[in-house]
């Protein structure tokens, strides 16, 4: 009962689990590992927390700590933890907390210098004020053993800062551990354990009743970008349909699509590619309403200033709403805000928050998103981490936006996946929904690199519980696709193609069979979705549908013959 209970918790806490659920909740095998810590705060304390894992490496043998001079600044100085024979291919989560002196706030990098000087240049960041106390999560991945690894702390003003820390942890999993963590958690956030009782019109269980449970459809949504080439291109659509419950338009909802001169908005491609998706019972988002970066605008656009400015963005704002009100579930509504302000620029401070409230006014019920890159793809682009974010959701927020979901784009290189899930845990504390938005890898990598890398990224979103939608932005194009492609324009699958149908398959409960037992029930566990149910005894069928939401308890569901 003790083990149960434990294992129904919503979010694990750190520690130690000795029986691990994993292929179903009636199997469970001995894992002596650790067990991934999703703990984070954004708040600034006046007293640290406790370390994570107790310190983890650290409980038992203390890291030395020196400290170095700032090369940016003389006279200031940065902490810095010496770790000693760091494994090669293991994760290693670390967190910490940041107070600073001699500024206001500034933010503060974790970087790594490992043997023969590999540096890691950024492994965690934590926008650090003065006189309080910040929380920084991070992790690493080494190339290489390292006997004797440096992890410092350094502010990023030209400031002379001064770095305290205290609570330091640092955990290693290995690749195994760290895929019977996924495992884990898949099975709790994205299975539910369904019991069938199946009786006479007595009321009487009957045993042996043969059962065919089938998933029909998926709840987790998991799609692609499309774009126009994919009308009237029937192997296309089928494909598509095969395999997708959620589309994206690359291009063709924004603004430089629609109405590429002043006046003459066209809206029959988006109309044909939404007849589409909806024909297929396909959700789609809706990309972009407005996008901050100025060469994505149209010339005319860029040709305006003040009134005429403001009286083109609200017709833009009326015109898209109006004609697709309810239609999408999602807006985003002013694209890439964090790296540029076209719009701030021009109209003012309060633009975008001008852009939300309209488009929550003209379609209350879609999801607003702020939609960005480089915020859990690294930690390197100041303009984008994840402190920066949360600070400007929170920001709309106070001015009366309505903020509905956290929309990044993940477009990696070589993933590094502790930085990338204590980034996704710092996010969940906003208690938004967050969607992969635009996933692929570098077309720098060769296409097996590149399929080797998706998974981990794929695996990594879909087994963190903050996680509500996973899109690749693969739409095909006779010449490719943006960074990757799933298939050539044949239709062959490439190997990113083929990751990602080994993973749809791995994701779904498929067809299962079996026999009511003495008590007339029968017990799985199955992915979220929508399933038929076909139950025979004897001369006797019956037929039904049922929808596994989620939830910690077993589902009962009572057919009669």
């Amino acid at each position: 009962m003790q083990l149960m209970a434990f294992l129904s918790r919503k979010i694990p806490i750190s520690g130690f689990l000795v029986f691990l659920i994993l292929m179903c909740p009636f199997l469970a095998f001995s894992y002596d590992g650790p067990l991934y810590d999703f703990t984070a705060y954004t708040e600034c304390k006046s007293v640290p927390e406790k370390p994570l894992y107790n310190g983890g490496i650290f409980k038992d043998q203390a890291p030395l700590t020196q400290h170095r001079i700032s090369p940016s600044s003389e006279g200031s100085y940065t902490p810095a933890l010496i770790l000693q024979n760091l494994a090669q291919n293991t994760m290693y989560c670390f967190s910490i907390w940041i107070k600073i002196q001699g500024a206001d706030s500034t933010l503060v990098t974790a970087s790594l210098m490992a043997n023969n000087n590999s540096k890691y240049d950024c492994v965690g960041t934590v926008l650090a004020k003065s006189g309080c106390w910040s929380f920084l999560k991070g992790g690493f991945i080494l190339d290489a053993p390292s006997s004797v690894s440096i992890l410092y702390f350094q502010g990023t003003t030209d400031k002379s800062i001064n770095v305290a820390i205290a609570s330091a942890s640092l955990q290693p999993f290995t690749e195994q551990q760290w895929r019977t963590n996924q495992q884990y958690i898949i099975n709790t956030e994205r299975k539910r354990a369904l019991t069938i009782h199946v009786s006479d019109s007595h009321g009487d269980r009957l045993q042996g009743a043969s059962i065919t449970i089938e998933q029909i459809s998926k709840d987790f949504p998991f799609g692609s970008a499309i774009a126009s080439t994919i009308l009237g291109n029937l192997p296309y659509q089928n494909w598509f349909v095969e395999r997708f419950n959620a589309a994206v338009f690359e291009n063709e909802l924004k603004w430089y699509a629609t109405e590429p001169e002043q006046g003459k908005v066209n809206y029959t491609i988006a109309d044909q590619m939404l007849e589409f998706v909806l024909a297929n019972q396909i959700v789609a988002r809706g990309h972009n309403i407005f996008w901050e970066d100025p060469k994505y605008n149209p010339a005319w656009v860029r040709n305006l200033a003040g009134p005429a400015l403001n009286s083109a963005v609200h017709s833009r704002i009326q015109s898209l709403m109006s004609k697709y009100k309810e239609e999408f579930i999602h807006w985003d509504v002013s694209n890439e805000m964090l790296h540029f302000d076209f719009y701030e620029e021009r109209l003012g401070p309060g633009a975008t928050l001008h852009f939300y409230r309209t488009a929550h006014e003209a379609d209350p019920l879609a999801s607003l998103f702020l939609n960005e890159f480089n915020v859990v793809e690294t930690c390197t682009d100041v303009n984008t981490t994840v402190d920066t974010y949360i600070a400007k959701i929170r920001e709309l927020e106070r001015g009366g936006a309505s903020m509905n979901g956290i929309g990044l784009e993940s477009h990696f290189s070589k993933p590094n996946l502790p930085l990338m899930r204590a980034i996704l845990d710092k996010l969940a504390t906003l208690k938004l929904p967050i969607w992969l938005t635009e996933v692929d890898i570098s077309n720098k990598f060769d296409k097996e690199t590149q399929a080797i890398y998706l998974e981990q990224v794929l695996r990594e979103g879909f087994s963190h519980p903050a996680v509500d939608g996973i899109m690749l932005w693969t739409a095909l194009h006779p010449n490719g696709c943006y960074q990757m492609c799933l298939t050539d324009h044949n239709l062959q699958s490439l190997p990113a193609g083929d990751t990602v149908d080994k993973l749809l398959k791995e994701w779904e409960t498929g067809e299962a069979n079996g026999r009511t037992d003495d008590h007339g029930s029968y017990s799985f566990f199955g992915f979220l979705g929508e399933y038929k149910i076909r139950v025979q005894y004897g001369n006797r069928t019956a037929n039904s549908t049922l929808s596994l939401s989620q939830s910690d308890e077993t589902k009962h569901f009572n057919i009669q013959l």
